[in-house]
């Protein structure tokens, strides 16, 4: 359960090489994180997780990037806290852990197991396609309402007095 910290952390995650309009849609999830003043977190490369750091730091936001190697110089331009796990795919468990909520675009089989770390670890997921795992969490194309789901549920858990608006 995160902390009632105040800043919260949203997990992005989704291919390292997408489409225009998949990267248009993660600049805009990450331009959204960061005017809702919560920390982005990625696995720190290019595609959906540069896009969604780009977003961020066009609105001010603060981006941390779970790299797969050794370098942080191996991190995108836009990662303010680049930190290098020499993991290799085994960092997808770290971006999970380190978020207290998950914002999925599409992508390939490495977000679709941190999709399931996700589930495993019982952090909220919004879905924004890609995998379609029978109403395992919400699914929207909208990088605001992604946004302010994911925070939703993060202040549930958070604090479970707090209801639905």
């Amino acid at each position: 359960m995160p902390e009632d910290t105040g800043k919260y952390y949203i997990g992005v995650i989704g291919a390292g090489e997408c489409s225009e309009d998949v990267r248009q849609l993660a600049f805009d999830v990450g331009r959204e994180i960061a005017r809702s003043s919560a920390v982005l977190v990625c696995g720190g490369l290019g595609g959906v997780m540069e896009a969604a750091s780009e977003g961020a730091k066009s609105a001010g936001g603060t981006t941390i990037g779970i790299l797969p190697g050794h370098a942080r110089g191996d991190a995108n331009r836009f990662i303010d806290y680049a930190i290098p796990t020499g993991l290799g795919e085994a960092r997808n468990l770290i971006v999970i852990n380190s978020s207290d909520a998950v914002v999925a675009l599409p992508g390939e089989f490495g977000t679709l197991s941190e999709f399931g770390f996700a589930l495993k670890l019982g952090k909220p997921v919004v879905n924004m396609g890609g995998w379609d795992l029978q109403n395992a969490a919400p699914v929207t194309g909208s990088a605001e309402e992604a946004v302010r789901l994911a925070l939703q549920k993060i202040t549930k858990r958070v604090n479970p007095s707090v209801r639905k608006s």
